[in-house]
């Protein structure tokens, strides 16, 4: 992992669904004061696009000269309460729709789009830094990121927190159902032909089965703190 000044800053999360990278790295870019870049609400974003410009999921090359055309923008300072902005429409509740959830694994597939996405990432991140949390961030988008971490936990760990979050924000699934849902993805990550989902070589593995968000949090800036060179510290 390389080390460069803490105002450009990269921190990479990768884990599966479930595994607490959103909240974890919502938490920990307000504690290092950096922003959070959210790769998952761009692919989400891409997907709400297609489906209000009528672009077919099977149509590959539409979708790739979308990708090419839209604007996508992460802003707010507080993580928490980052707005997406689609081609100058907040759109931060309409990517999180269900209609929209079940269709970005058409736009994730695709290498080209993952291709245009990556850079647009990139930019984001070498102009300000970031904490970014996704599939494939310390081995495909910031391969030499400052600092990458890798979380885990048990299927059924995970769907029970996510069962949690979606009643929580109104809607009515079963367990069971969450469950099934974090299996498919689990597959489609593990086995896409573009970035799928691995640790990388350089990366820390965090079990966060047994912890909160505060105390995965604790644990990652530990790690960070302690591998700081001193000047830094200073």
């Amino acid at each position: 992992m390389r080390k460069q000044s803490s105002r450009r800053l990269i921190i990479a999360i990768d884990g599966p669904a479930g595994s607490g990278k959103s909240s974890t790295a919502k938490a920990l870019a307000k504690r290092v004061k950096i922003p959070y870049i959210d790769t998952g609400a761009m692919y989400r974003a891409l997907t709400l696009k297609a489906m209000q410009k009528g672009v077919a999921f099977s149509d590959k090359k539409g979708l790739i000269a979308l990708s090419k055309k839209i604007s996508i923008r992460l802003t707010g300072g507080d993580p928490a309460k980052q707005r997406v902005i689609l081609d100058g429409k907040d759109v931060t509740t309409d990517i999180r729709l269900p209609k929209v959830t079940k269709n970005i694994f058409y736009v994730a597939q695709e290498p080209l789009i993952r291709h245009e996405l990556v850079k647009m990432q990139r930019v984001m991140g070498e102009k300000r830094g970031g904490v970014m949390e996704g599939r494939d961030i310390g081995t495909v988008v910031f391969p030499k990121a400052d600092y990458k971490f890798y979380f885990e936990s048990t299927p059924q760990i995970r769907a029970k927190r996510r069962h949690r979050e979606l009643v929580e924000a109104g809607n009515h699934v079963t367990l069971m159902a969450v469950l099934d849902d974090i299996k498919k993805r689990d597959k489609t990550d593990f086995e896409r032909k573009e970035g799928p989902l691995c640790q990388a070589k350089d990366a820390i593995l965090i079990d966060t089965t047994p912890l909160t968000i505060s105390q995965t949090v604790d644990r990652m800036l530990r790690i960070i703190e302690k591998s700081r060179p001193r000047a830094a510290k200073k």
